[in-house]
């Protein structure tokens, strides 16, 4: 089996979570953005844990729920990386010297 294009991961990962009844009703964009965030959260504690493996984990469950949110609304993921990378790569240092 070759590499999985993004949006192959978007497609099985929805996928999935229809099949185990996440999505028997429309989900609102800020429950699943809230999710992603708890995920984050659990990465912070991970890392902050020295929980390597804990944090790899949870690193990809904000993929695995971001997947998710881009199939079930339509967005193709990789476009929207490729065109923001772009517009990232014209910007100045440092986006003029911003600290963070």
């Amino acid at each position: 089996m070759g590499i999985k294009s993004i949006k192959q991961w978007q497609i099985d990962i929805h996928e999935n979570a229809k099949n185990k009844g996440w999505w028997e009703n429309i989900r609102p964009v800020p429950e699943l953005l809230c999710l992603i965030h708890s995920e984050v959260s659990e990465a912070l504690e991970a890392f902050r844990n020295n929980d390597s493996d804990n944090f790899r984990e949870e690193i990809a469950d904000i993929a695995i729920r971001l997947l998710d949110l881009c199939e079930a609304f339509h967005i193709d993921l990789e476009h929207e990386i490729e065109k923001k990378h772009k517009f990232n790569q014209s910007r100045s240092y440092r986006h003029g010297n911003k600290l963070a």
